[in-house]
């Protein structure tokens, strides 16, 4: 993933496209900090919840650049999200995070909110950087 955010970095150089380049720069040394921090390779999961992480900050940057009035700052806040969300994979339909959630409380056998840890767990470990955790949480929690 680092290596296509490289070539896409410099496919932003030629083109001229700056808000581009700043979002993958800021994503790449993301990367390597949490290289760093980690002190060896990071797995593709470990990298998708990195990107998450820097996608999560934009939306919510966007979100309050635009209840504080400042719209034209929270579009430019949203196009870098809609940047990253292209090195993500797709997020799964509510239907399918119903189903996924079924079965892993049926796998782990689950019949009450304090095992909802275990239940947390599991989706978030099989679906990382596919679903919302606070998302996941209600849902999770409605079921037991």
């Amino acid at each position: 993933m680092i290596e296509k955010i490289q070539q896409e970095m410099k496919a932003a150089m030629k083109s001229g496209d700056k808000l581009k380049l700043g979002v993958l720069r800021m994503t790449l040394s993301e990367l390597k900090n949490a290289v760093i921090a980690k002190g060896g390779e990071l797995d593709e999961g470990e990298m998708l919840a990195t990107i998450q992480k820097a996608l999560k900050k934009r939306e919510e940057a966007a979100a309050a650049f635009s209840d504080g009035g400042r719209e034209e700052q929270a579009a430019k806040e949203e196009s870098e999200a809609e940047i990253l969300r292209a090195y993500l994979p797709d997020k799964l339909s509510p239907e399918d995070l119903e189903k996924a959630i079924d079965e892993v409380i049926a796998e782990t056998g689950a019949t009450s909110k304090r095992e909802m840890g275990q239940v947390m767990k599991e989706i978030m470990s099989r679906y990382r950087g596919r679903v919302d955790g606070k998302e996941v949480q209600g849902l999770v929690a409605s079921k037991l």
